[in-house]
């Protein structure tokens, strides 16, 4: 099985390559047995996504990525932000490839493990994104509340002490104000430190890691032959004609350009 981890950004540039091997290793740490997953940067995209513009931003590099890891025979790609950006256009692109969203898994592997889950989000500019995240899953009554750490994406990394102990006061928020009785890291920053098993001994109650669901998810999904609906996601009209998602972008003066 050949799968990717898609970051829609060059996290490279960001973070730093230590950072990126680090993040590598971690990966196939999670795969099973037979499993490749790649950590693939796209081109461009925000350093980090702490907004809905940011998550618009990072979508047309993650696109260009998704047709060409499909063409390159990988099975499926794990979408590497929490939040899902541009989810259904990935879809739309890819012919056969399986595509999944962390969010997504995690909302799903949430529900099976509780009756209210709460999701754990990096600031407050990403409490109503995420809202409208889990009411597309049709999870919304499922659904607590969402709390913020209170904490950039690019500072978690600086002191993993700081960020357990954020992270576990916004859980606790959840649990005894919102009414939750399981958690989700809103964040695969905070997914790729494993802090859930400390905020598990902490609260008592379920953490979901994206990342883990989300691997987990697409392997299940790659193994049992599953593929998404082009009924659902119909690829687009000028893809089927033959040209390439590059060429989809007017730019005044210019004509047809990349994205």
């Amino acid at each position: 099985m050949k799968l990717a981890y898609l970051v829609p950004a060059p996290i490279s540039l960001s973070m730093g390559p230590d950072e990126v091997a680090r993040r590598r290793a971690v990966l196939q740490e999670l795969a099973s047995p037979g499993t490749s997953l790649d950590l693939v940067e796209a081109a461009e995209g925000p350093a980090s996504i702490e907004s809905a513009l940011e998550e618009y931003l990072s979508v047309p590099g993650a696109a260009r990525e998704v047709e060409r890891l499909e063409a390159e025979g990988y099975d499926g790609v794990l979408l590497g932000c929490a939040g899902d950006p541009g989810l259904d256009a990935l879809r739309e692109v890819a012919q056969g490839m399986v595509v999944v969203g962390p969010g997504e898994a995690s909302f799903h592997m949430a529900a099976t493990l509780g009756r209210r889950f709460a999701v754990l989000t990096p600031a407050v500019s990403t409490i109503g994104p995420t809202y409208d995240q889990v009411a597309r899953t049709g999870l919304r009554d499922r659904l607590a509340g969402v709390r913020a750490v209170e904490l950039p994406v690019l500072a978690m990394r600086e002191s993993r002490e700081r960020t357990v102990a954020q992270v576990t006061a916004a859980a606790r928020q959840a649990l005894e104000l919102d009414g939750a009785d399981v958690l989700i890291l809103g964040c695969m920053s905070l997914a790729f430190l494993r802090v859930e098993r400390e905020l598990a001994e902490a609260t008592g109650v379920p953490v979901v890691n994206p990342l883990l669901a989300g691997v987990k998810f697409l392997e299940a999904l790659v193994a049992a032959g599953l593929h998404h609906s082009k009924r659902a996601y119909p690829r687009p009209p000028k893809l089927t004609a033959g040209r390439n998602v590059a060429s989809l972008r007017l730019m005044k003066g210019a004509g047809p350009e990349s994205l």
